[in-house]
């Protein structure tokens, strides 16, 4: 049988990173994660994941400056990233519109909160591409 997929989940909620890594490990997913931006692009070249899950509202680098990071390193641009966006509740406090974030290369976006169900379905979507 394959190893499980590796996916990096990005955020600096540590609550909400327990309750999602537990929903991932569960389908089963192997589970790196991080909780900020200079982290995640230190673990992505650590560990080459399969997908990684990334929220945008980070304190230092946010979430769309490390999926510009990624998207531009030839090594890195692979990778399916799908973020995480609280941003319609919270569009004050960043200075990012959806638009910009759509200019980026993500591939997906959710928003949060997402239902586990969901969640996995979109993750399952990009690793059986």
């Amino acid at each position: 049988m394959a190893d499980p997929a590796k996916i990096l989940l990005v955020d600096d909620d540590p609550d909400f990173v327990e309750a999602t890594k537990i929903v991932l490990e569960s389908a089963p997913y192997d589970v790196a994660v991080a909780y900020n931006g200079d982290e995640a692009l230190r673990k992505v070249k650590e560990i080459n994941p399969d997908l990684i899950i990334l929220d945008i509202i980070m304190p230092e680098q946010d979430g769309f400056k490390v999926c510009e990071a990624l998207k531009s390193d030839p090594e890195l641009s692979q990778i399916p990233v799908i973020m995480l966006t609280s941003l319609s509740q919270r569009m004050g406090e960043t200075a990012f519109s959806l638009t910009d974030g759509m200019m980026l290369e993500a591939d997906d976006y959710v928003d949060k909160p997402v239902s586990p169900d969901e969640l996995l379905d979109r993750v399952r979507k990009f690793l059986e591409q």
